[in-house]
């Protein structure tokens, strides 16, 4: 086979030592087999040693490793590496492996039908593939499973986007080639193989064949074919029962559209229904994964034929109701999770008013996917005895039933929506009162009997509970005073806190229950468990945001038992019950604040001190960082309201106005502790941003700290609070004088360029979080400050430094930049329209800077997203970046194309054709001489196309980016 260009040698035996090497245990053998297999699979060489190796007597491992090289070499590197004269001869040995693969293995023989759907696909002069292969296998029995494997892989191939070669037109119509001219074709193959003998009707190959094409065929054309009753018979059949569901399954799913199918659909429910007796007979027979599979047949089904349900409800109800015996017989939570989604799907269509009389014929349905849903929730029962341990140290399976569980919980609120909260509440207030009937009196404090039936309805009432308004009077003030007479039972316990923080909106509007319920909650700390302690401080929490003017009048003892219950709790708890504390301090009278944020907060601060001078070692930095978590809370939820008058001192900012130097002293000895600088600047900003014009007496120190701890840590923490000082401090708010908005700007540029000295010191990749960071600051310059920030000697390198930046790979520095480059395009694209607060000729000069820095700086700017498009940027950066393109055709239009141009044409050698370039700038020209917006717009969508199409061929160059490399920023400012 000819090839293209010198390459080095690589030996089979060298090869296959490779892969022995890399069975091995030696991991420097390992690291260089790796590098030297790598190498064989790039080189030309590959082509005709993983033929050999195939050939071969080698272990069955060392033949699959060459067949995936061969399907890399076919995907890749088929067009640059072998004259179009022999790619025949590849399609050739690729027939003759298959025939030598016919019996197996089956990876091996799977990879090579792979390689040959791919090869079919990119030869578009081979017009009979399906003839050609058919008949190259011959009719021997081992060629069937051969022949099905191809006809199997083939839609995936095509439709699936491999990186192929080819343009989106040779696509789409290889794609009409391959799959809808042949698929007539298809169905009668199948059709004779099934009628060929009794194994073949039963051959799951068959079935997952039929499975594949369903896209490519009619659906109809199935359905009326003998394949139909193939399909249905090869559920009794054990080796073919999970394919033929599988099958079933993937029609039903073509049946959505249930207008266009419903003659396809009269044909198919009966026998979907006639399957409902296998249900019981696969449960007695405990074959759970039949079941599974005849389940997820009826709510597929359920779940394409909903909209017939809600039309035609007697007409579909028994569809309905083996799906919900599907689930009432799932005593071991094996299946019923499959019907989940359609309980769910039939919910959406149910509560619309033009379906009232479907929810009215279902409710029973309902009624009773409610019941087995609350026998479902209960936790099993102890076999060993051991109430700790009721999975038998199966931590898997808890966690799966744990997970489970909430699943449930949200079909419940389905059931809630089509039944309504009374209902289901009632069943959950029945299902308590017959435990105590039962139960009660043989409960003490060390055994709850059969306490699994009374866990269960407290979980699924925790559940309802989004779905329970804060007016419900008839269920609720029966069930509260229940609650808080829960046994002594850890579980129970949890349930009852978890159920009683969920229902905090209504007791707001129940006080009534109130302090019953408060104060079970705070006796709940008395507990060793931490389960406990997590679910009542969340709880703690809902009940003093929810009804903190219920308990403004016990902050004193509130602060009490802040103070000693604090060090008991773990971390997020501490945060919990802080938030808390902080929201009843909140709705205090504006006098007392002062006073209050004082009596919680110096022992925190108190805390802080002692934590910082015994933070030598990593976990007592991070102890240090968690701790200021809290005065953190306190600082951006206790905010004076009504604010304080002009030339009034605001109570909460002279509390911090003490704080503050104690802040700034922990965050000058900790610079090198990432997170007690992030948790510091995390507390200024978000008291920047709660206290807004207030925080103007502490804004000078705050600034001070803020550019010295920049400029000696290069830390992307102190640039948020800058943006968040920039937004509040702007020119358009109505508080600010200007000598302080004019201070707040030199302090941005300041710190602006702190930043660009440290980008020309060090490349991008090297600290990606600052280079995010500091374009989300310059896009809130930009937006707040653009008569000044534009003109000013920074706007050009900042730019500059942003192309610079697009080198990088990773998503969210890359979307900040865009962002930012894209809010510049836009002062340089539109026609100048005065804004509220520039006037004209200010607009005008803004919009002249920004496209004289276009001119300058388009063409490389167009470079780096144009690689970057094609062959660095993650997919999530793609809009922003077709984006930035088109406004530079709406601003630039000649030079923009000419930069395009000459960009694709610097790609690497044997990447793109220059016909296809050539096509690509005429249909872009097409565009721009079209004077329609709508026509310039439809550039995104070309230069979007052509440049996926290039990622699908390569992955990324090989050898670099070329010419196309990044350049270095530099600064001299």
């Amino acid at each position: 086979m000819a090839t293209n260009g010198a390459q080095q040698a690589f030996a089979l035996a060298d090869v296959l030592q490779a892969m022995l090497t890399m069975r091995g245990g030696d991991p420097d053998k390992k690291s260089r087999a790796t590098k030297f297999l790598g190498e064989f699979q790039k080189s030309t060489a590959a082509w005709a040693e993983t033929v050999n190796i195939l050939k071969s007597p080698a272990d069955p491992a060392d033949q699959l490793f060459a067949a995936t090289t061969l399907k890399g070499k076919i995907t890749f590197d088929i067009q640059s590496q072998v004259p179009p004269s022999e790619v025949v001869t590849v399609r050739n040995q690729l027939l003759e492996l298959l025939q030598l693969y016919a019996p197996g293995p089956k990876p091996i023989r799977v990879q090579l039908c792979v390689c040959l759907a791919i090869l079919a696909i990119q030869m578009k002069d081979w017009k009979d593939v399906l003839a050609v292969v058919v008949s190259s296998l011959g009719n021997q029995v081992e060629s069937h499973a051969c022949i099905l494997d191809f006809l199997r892989v083939l839609p995936e191939e095509v439709t699936e986007g491999r990186k192929i070669t080819l343009t989106e037109e040779e696509l789409n119509q290889r794609t009409t080639e391959l799959l809808q001219d042949n698929a007539p074709q298809v169905v009668q193959l199948l059709i004779n193989y099934a009628q060929s003998s009794p194994e073949a009707a039963t051959n799951p190959q068959l079935y997952e064949c039929i499975t594949s094409w369903l896209r490519e065929v009619p659906i109809h054309e199935i359905v009326n074919s003998p394949l139909l009753n193939f399909i249905f018979s090869a559920l009794d059949a054990d080796r073919s029962m999970q394919a033929a569901a599988e099958c079933i399954t993937t029609i039903v799913k073509e049946t959505r559209d249930f207008d266009e199918n419903i003659d396809t659909i009269q044909v198919l429910l009966p026998r979907i229904l006639a399957l409902r007796p296998k249900i019981q007979k696969f449960v007695e027979e405990d074959d759970t994964d039949s079941y599974k599979a005849l389940t997820r047949v009826f709510a597929e089904a359920g779940i394409a034929w909903v909209v017939g349900i809600g039309r035609e409800t007697g007409h579909f109800r028994p569809l309905v109701e083996a799906i919900l015996e599907c689930a009432a017989r799932d005593k071991d939570r094996d299946v019923i999770d499959n019907t989940f989604e359609f309980w769910y799907e039939l919910k959406q269509y149910l509560v619309l008013d033009r379906y009232i009389q479907a929810r009215a014929e279902l409710a029973d349905i309902y009624s009773k996917l409610v019941d087995i849903l609350l026998q479902h929730l209960q936790f099993p029962e102890a076999e060993s005895g051991n109430e700790k341990d009721l999975f038998d140290g199966d931590r898997e399976a808890e966690e799966k039933f744990r997970e489970f569980r909430h699943q449930m919980g949200d079909t419940l609120k389905d059931s809630c929506e089509v039944l309504g909260v009374t209902e289901c509440l009632t069943k959950v207030l029945d299902a308590i009162k017959l435990w105590m009937q039962k139960y009660a009196s043989m409960a003490t404090d060390i055994n709850v009997p059969h306490w699994q039936k009374l866990e269960a309805p407290l979980f699924a009432m925790r559940a309802m509970g989004r779905m329970v308004d804060k007016d419900e009077n008839v269920v609720l003030p029966q069930l509260m005073p229940l609650l808080v007479q829960m046994p002594s039972h850890e579980k129970l316990r949890f349930a009852t806190i978890m159920v009683l923080g969920r229902y905090t909106e209504w007791t707001a509007e129940h006080p009534e229950f109130l302090m019953s319920q408060f104060n079970y909650i705070v006796a709940s700390f008395g507990t060793t468990s931490k389960e406990i302690l997590q679910a009542a401080s969340m709880a703690l929490k809902y009940f003093c945001t929810d009804c903190k003017h219920l308990l403004s009048e016990q902050v004193l003892q509130l602060q009490q038992f802040y103070e000693q219950i604090l060090d008991k709790l773990p971390g997020i708890s501490q945060e919990e019950i802080t938030e808390g504390a902080a929201s009843v301090v909140s709705v205090q009278p504006k006098g007392e604040i002062y006073k209050l944020l004082k009596l919680f907060c110096e022992p925190l601060v108190h805390r802080l001190m002692v934590k910082a001078n015994n933070a030598v070692d990593y976990n007592g930095k991070l102890a240090l960082a968690d701790h200021l978590q809290l005065i953190t809370t306190f600082a951006h939820i206790v905010i004076t309201i009504p604010p304080a008058e002009k030339g009034e001192e605001d109570p909460a900012i002279k509390y911090w106005q003490e704080v503050f130097p104690i802040l700034a002293k922990v965050l000058t000895n900790f610079l090198d502790f990432t997170p007690i600088c992030e948790r510091v600047c995390r507390c200024w900003r978000l008291m920047v941003i709660a206290h807004r014009g207030a925080m103007a007496p502490i804004l000078p120190d705050m600034a001070n700290e803020l550019a010295s701890g920049f400029a000696n840590s290069r830390q992307g923490c102190f640039l948020w609070v800058t943006g968040a000082i920039l937004r509040e401090f702007s020119d358009d708010r109505e508080h600010v004088d200007a000598a302080m908005t004019e201070d707040i700007y030199a302090f941005f540029e300041a710190q602006a360029t702190n930043v660009l000295r440290f980008l020309s010191n060090l490349s991008p990749q090297e600290l990606p979080d600052v280079t995010e960071d500091f374009y989300r600051l310059v896009v809130d310059g930009l937006l707040y400050y653009p008569q000044k920030f534009i003109p000013s000697p920074l706007f050009a390198p900042i730019f500059e430094a942003a192309v610079s930046v697009l080198v990088l790979e990773q998503r969210e520095p890359l979307s900040a930049t865009l962002h930012y480059i894209r809010d510049v395009l836009a002062w340089g694209a539109r026609p100048p329209k005065p804004n509220e607060y520039l006037p004209q000729p200010i607009v005008e000069q803004l919009r002249d800077i920004v496209k004289a820095l276009m001119v300058s700086q388009g063409e490389m700017l167009v470079k780096r997203i144009l690689a970057g498009m094609m062959i660095t940027f993650p997919s999530d950066c793609f809009a922003d970046a077709s984006g930035a393109l088109l406004t530079l055709f709406e601003m630039l239009p000649d030079q923009t194309l000419a930069q395009v141009d000459s960009t694709l044409r610097l790609l690497p050698t044997g990447t793109i054709t220059s016909v296809e370039v050539d096509r690509l700038i005429i249909k872009i020209k097409d565009r721009l001489n079209a004077n329609d917006t709508g026509d310039v717009r439809q550039i995104r969508s070309l230069m979007q196309d052509f440049t996926n199409t290039y990622r699908r061929r390569y992955i990324a160059p090989r050898d670099g980016l070329g010419q196309l490399e990044g350049s270095r920023f530099r600064f001299d400012g």
